[in-house]
């Protein structure tokens, strides 16, 4: 199994960056896929974006070219690059990590993310 532990969230204003980090602590970081996940009030969970072992990423459309999902395998660390911050970016973000062939299994408490107009 594995532990995720985010950090890094904070309040910004629209246009403003963050740097999201999700430490990996119980079992092999580098066998795992890895993603971020947001979900704001009232709203679903939903998927920002996902990194292969290998370093691939996917991104959904709405972060698309503003959100870099990057991974440290050495470190057992992920993170999430944000720039041009919007409104609607605002929620709690959440790491995970799943296996192939899996959904998402393990999962971080979250860390706030609020961007002001």
């Amino acid at each position: 199994q594995v532990q995720l532990v985010e950090s890094g969230g904070g309040s910004v204003q629209a246009g403003g960056s963050l740097r999201l980090s999700c430490a990996a602590s119980g079992s092999i970081f580098s066998t795992y896929y890895m993603g971020w996940y947001r979900q704001a009030p009232g709203k679903q969970r939903e998927l920002v974006a996902t990194i292969t072992k290998g370093g691939y990423a996917n991104y959904a459309d709405s972060v698309k070219g503003r959100f870099t999902i990057s991974r440290d395998n050495a470190k057992n660390t992920m993170y999430l690059q944000t720039i041009s911050l919007k409104p609607e970016d605002t929620g709690v973000y959440y790491c995970a990590a799943w296996t192939r062939g899996s959904g998402p299994t393990y999962w971080g408490q979250g860390t706030q993310v609020s961007v002001s107009s």
